[in-house]
């Protein structure tokens, strides 16, 4: 079904005439300099072929359609045609490490390659790529003037082509035709392809897919076979799952194009898993729609880039631009935190139109498959807006964003004391990996949230501390917003397939003043206890009765709440209100039926616990005397 469903979207992208894709037997890469030689093969200069980028960015090398770029693998170097790194085409190894012989076996490599495919074309460029071929040293190659100018530039690693005074020599036809003649007279064997159905020539190996975030820079394949485990009847590579060579190359173009920057749909990353998606539909609102849902952060909006220098892309840009524009009304609702009227998007796109979502994961030279779902765009759409919908709470500042994102989510499982970006980034891809494959999967298919992510949830409120911003003021790190939200989604989602949810009344956006159950009674007891605290003592106390007791008294109320009740007679006798705070304390300590307090909370129950907490903790009730809540950092 991936195969299939990416060949499709390589057709939509052929006549896509914005997208500039490979066909068959051409790669798409990125190529920074030209090496321009004479007709007599004698190297006149190298041409920068870099793409102005937006201001205070670096330029960036130019996105070609070049000869087939297949996996390279083993020890034996193995070149492309007319296209390759400064270590093929010149001798110069892109690592400073290696020595003069890795260079120099690998233009001897490439030198035979490719004059053994231009020994047949008849034509200018042809006869110069050869000569130049033939009387080049690459022993020499640091001590040219030409090449020493541009040296520093040449091993970064980007691709080089053949230039002949100043013309593409891959423009040539002939060329093209004697390229095209040997790259699709490889193949031997024919089968029945599995994809299309048809007996055509087989893909021996796939193509290299490129840009999935921590997998091999040079590309990881999604289809191979290096193990005679793998085989079935002796069948080796390829044979194994026959798909024929266009197809291969169709969904390798497709894929490699929605992880590269060409294409305007962001990638999603949620711990190692790379998201991409797209629509069975040329119609580019479907993705642009489907990843503002997901994250209502990105703002449609964005800094216009520099102005076309024709006139007539000028029209092209705005047609463009009026297409978009529905999209962009959508991204701006959620971002304003407006309710997604999906009835209207119904109108403005056909719910009915298939839809894929593609998780991937690196694993050394292969790549893993995180999940993949298709559903009908309004299918995803209404799951994403219920996902939403589980996760309202009221917010304790309204700073707070409406919407949350999955990325929010899941950077809440990290220690609050690891406050490096690039540490939290790593320990997120690390020991939440996997997580975010399945959180991801469970928001597009409307299943209850991994269990794995609830318990890092309760992990991290028992771990982590409250801590103070750049005035000096407690911030919320413990039980935050974020992290009342996820449990109570996490409770909703796992009941509501069963039909009967035992903690409904406690799963509301706001305080459920009479609701009794233990858990929730005490939560909300835990939160006026500390505010009596705070209202007895100030409120930059160095600690409160939360960083000392939470943990246990969320777990084994038995073996704290005697004790903070005794603490709290003191604090009572100090505060200002301390009559009116003592009956509220009466009342809570009255709805409780089980006595003494229970010995131990269940998983779930905790979870209740951290509600009755936060609930309370934002309610205001009359005009009662207590700080506000300051914003989360």
């Amino acid at each position: 079904m991936i195969l299939q469903s990416l060949y499709n979207y390589y057709q939509i992208l052929r006549d896509d005439p914005d997208v500039e894709i490979a066909e068959p037997g051409y790669s798409n890469a990125l190529v920074s300099h030209a090496v321009n030689i004479s007709k007599q093969g004698n190297l006149l200069d190298i041409i920068p072929l870099y793409v102005p980028a937006q201001q205070g960015k670096k330029d960036r090398p130019r996105r070609l359609n070049v000869p087939e770029q297949f996996t390279r693998a083993g020890t034996a170097p193995k070149p492309y045609f007319m296209c390759d790194t400064s270590a093929f085409m010149l001798g110069v190894p892109e690592q400073k490490e290696k020595d003069m012989q890795y260079g120099l076996r690998r233009f001897e490599a490439f030198r035979q390659h490719n004059i053994e495919i231009l020994s047949k074309v008849d034509s200018p460029f042809a006869h110069a790529a050869i000569a130049f071929l033939q009387t080049y040293d690459p022993k020499k190659a640091k001590d040219n003037p030409i090449i020493a100018r541009y040296l520093d530039d040449l091993v970064q690693g980007n691709y080089l082509i053949f230039y002949v005074e100043g013309n593409d020599a891959l423009s040539d036809l002939k060329i093209k035709h004697a390229w095209e003649d040997y790259a699709l007279g490889q193949e031997v064997m024919e089968m029945q392809c599995l994809v299309t159905g048809e007996v055509e020539p087989i893909a021996r190996t796939h193509p290299a897919i490129k840009g999935v975030r921590d997998a091999q820079s040079r590309g990881a394949l999604l289809v191979s076979f290096n193990l005679d485990a793998f085989t079935s009847y002796g069948r080796e590579q390829g044979a194994n799952s026959p798909v024929s060579r266009r197809v291969a190359s169709g969904y390798g173009v497709a894929l490699n194009y929605l992880l590269s920057d060409q294409n305007p749909n962001r990638k999603i990353h949620l711990g190692d898993t790379t998201v991409v998606y797209w629509a069975d539909a040329p119609d580019k609102r479907y993705p642009s729609a489907f990843y503002a849902f997901l994250n209502p952060e990105y703002q449609q909006n964005q800094e216009e880039e520099e102005e076309e220098e024709a006139e007539g892309a000028k029209g092209k840009q705005k047609r463009a631009k009026e297409k978009e524009k529905q999209m962009g009304e959508w991204a701006d609702t959620v971002q304003q935190g407006k309710a997604i009227d999906l009835a209207k998007l119904r109108e403005e796109l056909d719910g009915s139109t298939r839809f894929y979502v593609l998780g991937l994961a690196p694993n050394s030279s292969r790549l893993l498959i995180r999940f993949v779902l298709t559903e009908p765009f309004g299918v995803f759409a209404e799951r994403i807006m219920q996902h939403y919908e589980d996760l309202k709470i009221d917010r304790e500042h309204p700073n707070q964003k409406k919407y949350i994102t999955p990325g929010q989510i899941l950077r809440e499982c990290i220690p609050s004391s690891i406050t490096d970006p690039k540490g939290r980034q790593k320990l997120l891809k690390s020991s939440w990996s996997l997580l975010g494959g399945a959180f991801m999967r469970s928001i597009l298919t409307g299943a209850p949230y991994p269990e794995g992510l609830y318990a890092a949830f309760i992990n991290r409120i028992r771990h982590d501390t409250d801590g103070t911003n750049d005035e000096g003021r407690r911030r919320n790190v413990k039980i935050n917003y974020i992290r009342a939200a996820y449990v109570k989604a996490h409770l909703i989602r796992k009941y509501r397939r069963q039909g009967n949810n035992p903690y409904q009344e406690a799963l509301q956006m706001s305080l459920n003043e009479s609701y009794t159950h233990p858990a929730y009674v005490l939560g909300r007891l835990f939160a006026l206890l500390e505010r009596t605290q705070k209202v007895a003592l100030g409120k930059n106390i160095n600690a409160t009765i939360k960083d000392r007791y939470f943990t246990s008294a969320c777990a084994t109320p038995a073996s704290v709440f005697p004790t903070l009740l005794r603490l709290s007679q003191h604090h009572l006798n100090k505060a200002e209100y301390g009559g009116y705070l003592e009956r509220q304390i009466q009342d809570l300590l009255g709805m409780l039926e089980a006595k003494p307090f229970p010995a131990r909370l269940t998983l779930e129950e905790q979870g209740i616990f951290i509600l009755g907490y936060y609930h309370q903790r934002g309610f205001r009730k009359g005009n009662e005397s207590e700080e506000v809540n300051q914003p989360e950092e």
